[in-house]
C-alpha cells in the first residue's frame, strides 16, 4: 500500500512535486483538459474532486482525475506510476453508476482516479456469433440498441439503462437471464507495470473459433473479477439467443406466507417451469413494479416458442392456484391494455427480452431521481448478501428485515433474484432523505444488516466501500486470503493499483 507521507515534511513537498510532476506527463498523454488536479489551497491536504454520491459515504480524498480516451492512453498512464515512485495508487471506475456502494469513490483515501467513461467504443460485434467486444464506457442502452431486430439479444439488468455494460459485469452484477460474469468471455487488461494484455476468448478474423472463455490452462478471467490485479479496457461479452416468444407471469402472496410461496416458486425452478431471473419484491420493494399493498410480488419468465410459452405460463398458473398461495395470479398484464400494470408489465417483458428502457422510467420509480441526478439528490444504498434458496432460508432472510425495521424504524426493499435452484441474491434497498439525520440512521442500519445477514451465514457477494473491511471477516477456502495478496504482491509489487473493496 502507498503510505502517505506526513503533513509539513520535506518528504512530504518531494512527493507532491513527485505526483504534480506525474500527473503533468499524464495530461501529456491525454490531453491537458482530460487531467483535474487539486486545488492550488488544498496542495498537500488532499480533496475530493468526484462530487456527491448517492450514499452518502465519505468522500475519499483524491489526488487528481485522469480521463483517458483509448486503451493505449491508459497503459501510457499506468505506466507513469509502475516504478511506485508517486505516492498514490490507481483507482478505476467505469461510468460510475455503482450507485448505494459508493459510486465514483475509491475504496481508501489517497488515489489518482481514471475515469473510463471516456473508453466508450463497440469495437465489433458479431450478433449472428453472439458476441462484442466494448470498452468500459459503453451503457447497456446502445449495446441493445444494436440487436434490436436481430437474433440476439444482451442480457440487461434493472438499473439504469445508461449503466456501464463492462463495470457491472466486473463486480458481478445480476442481469435478468443470470449473472452477468457469466457473459465475460474475454477481458483486455493493462497490468500494474504498464503491459497490455488479453486474457479468454477474443475473435480472430480469420478464423471462426468457438466462444469459449476457459481456453487451455488456468483459466485468467476471473482472477480480474472484483479484482485489482489490472485494469480492463475492454471486453468481449456475450449476446444471448433471442427467444422467438417471451411473457413473464406475476404472482402475489401475503407476507405471511413467504416460507411456503418461495418453497413452491423454488419447485417450478428445479422442474424447468421458468426462464431467466425470477424476481421476488416484498411489499416495500413491489411498488414500483405495481404490486398489490401488503403483498409480495413474484415475476416468473418463460420464454421459447409461442407454443412452449403458451404451455408453460398456462402451466404455472394452474400450479398458482393450485397451491392456495397466491391471492393473483396473471399472465396477460403487457398484451391487456386495459390492465392496472400494463405500462409497467411491458417495461418488464421488454427488459427480460434485453431491451431497457431508455427513459428508465422503472429506475426512477425504484430510487426516486433520474440516473444523472441520483449522486447529487438521491439517498440510496444496498446491502447484497446471498442466501440459499429455501422456503425456511429466505423466511428467515425475512424475519432479519423485520428484525432491523423493529430496532430502527426502517423498512428495508427487499427484491429476490433467483440464479438457479440453490441460491438466491437477496437485494436490500434504503432510501432516505439526504437533510437531517436519515442517511446517518440508514448507515447504521447498513452496519446491523452485515451483522446479521453474516451472523446467519447469509454472506454478501459484493461490498460498498465502507465495508472493505468486511472481506477479511467473511470465511474463505483454507489460505484464499493469502494467496490473493500473494499474488497482488507478485503482479503489482508496488501497488500501483488501488487495493479495493475485496482485497
Amino acid at each position: 500500500m502507498t503510505v502517505l507521507p506526513e503533513a509539513g515534511t520535506r518528504h512530504e513537498e518531494s512527493a507532491t512535486g513527485r505526483l504534480r510532476a506525474v500527473l503533468a506527463q499524464a495530461a501529456q498523454v491525454v490531453g491537458a483538459d482530460r487531467v483535474t488536479y487539486p486545488d492550488e489551497e488544498t496542495t498537500g491536504t488532499p480533496a475530493t474532486m468526484l462530487g456527491p454520491n448517492a450514499g452518502l459515504h465519505r468522500s475519499r480524498a483524491v489526488f487528481g482525475v485522469v480521463r483517458p480516451q483509448t486503451a493505449e492512453d491508459v497503459r501510457r498512464v499506468v505506466e507513469l506510476f509502475a516504478d511506485g515512485e508517486t505516492p498514490a495508487a490507481l483507482h478505476a471506475f467505469s461510468t460510475g453508476g455503482n450507485w448505494g456502494l459508493g459510486s465514483r469513490e475509491p475504496a481508501r483515501d489517497g488515489a489518482v482516479v481514471l475515469d473510463l467513461s471516456g473508453l466508450d467504443q463497440i469495437r465489433d460485434i458479431d450478433v449472428v456469433r453472439g458476441w462484442a467486444v466494448v470498452e468500459p464506457g459503453v451503457t447497456q442502452a446502445r449495446l441493445a440498441r444494436l440487436t434490436e431486430g436481430s437474433e440476439r439479444m444482451l442480457n440487461v439488468t434493472a438499473s439504469s439503462a445508461h449503466t456501464s455494460v463492462v463495470g457491472n459485469a466486473l463486480d458481478r452484477g445480476v442481469g435478468l437471464r443470470h449473472q452477468r460474469v457469466e457473459d465475460l468471455t474475454g477481458l483486455e487488461v493493462v497490468l500494474p507495470d504498464g503491459e497490455l494484455i488479453r486474457v479468454g476468448w477474443w475473435p480472430e478474423q480469420d478464423r471462426p473459433t468457438p466462444v469459449y472463455t476457459h481456453g487451455l490452462g488456468p483459466s485468467l478471467v476471473q482472477l480480474f473479477v472484483q479484482s485489482d490485479l489490472g485494469v480492463v479496457t475492454a471486453a468481449t461479452v456475450r449476446l444471448l439467443p433471442r427467444p422467438e416468444a417471451l411473457r413473464v407471469v406475476r404472482l402475489a402472496f401475503a407476507p405471511d406466507k413467504v416460507e411456503a410461496a418461495t418453497a413452491e416458486v423454488r419447485r417450478w425452478v428445479t422442474q424447468g417451469l421458468t426462464r431467466g431471473v425470477v424476481k421476488i419484491y416484498n411489499e416495500v420493494a413491489a411498488r414500483a413494479y405495481g404490486g398489490e399493498p401488503g403483498q409480495y410480488l413474484v415475476h416468473v419468465c418463460v420464454d421459447g416458442t409461442p407454443e412452449v410459452v403458451d404451455a408453460l405460463s398456462g402451466i404455472l398458473a394452474v400450479e398458482a392456484v393450485r397451491s392456495r398461495l397466491f391471492g393473483a395470479v396473471s399472465d396477460s398484464d403487457a398484451t391487456d391494455p386495459a390492465a392496472a400494470g400494463h405500462d409497467v408489465a411491458v417495461r418488464v417483458e421488454r427488459a427480460y427480452a434485453g431491451d431497457p428502457d431508455p427513459t428508465d422510467a422503472l429506475f426512477e420509480a425504484k430510487t426516486g431521481r433520474p440516473a444523472v441526478r441520483l449522486d447529487e439528490e438521491g439517498g440510496f444504498l444496498f446491502f447484497l448478501p446471498l442466501v440459499p434458496f429455501s422456503g425456511a432460508a429466505l423466511a428467515r432472510a425475512d424475519e432479519l428485515v423485520e428484525q432491523v425495521r423493529a430496532e430502527t424504524g426502517i423498512r428495508c426493499g427487499v427484491t429476490l433474484n433467483v440464479l438457479g435452484a440453490d441460491v438466491v441474491d437477496c437485494v436490500v434497498t434504503m432510501r432516505f432523505a439526504r437533510e437531517g439525520e436519515e442517511a446517518e440512521r440508514a448507515h447504521r442500519v447498513l452496519d446491523r444488516l452485515y451483522e446479521l445477514f453474516v451472523g446467519e451465514g447469509f454472506l454478501p457477494y459484493r461490498l460498498d466501500i465502507d465495508h472493505t473491511g468486511w472481506a477479511d471477516r467473511l470465511p474463505a477456502g483454507a489460505g484464499a486470503r493469502s494467496f490473493a495478496r500473494r499474488l497482488k504482491d507478485a503482479v503489482d509489487p508496488h501497488h500501483v493499483i488501488a487495493a479495493g473493496r475485496y482485497a
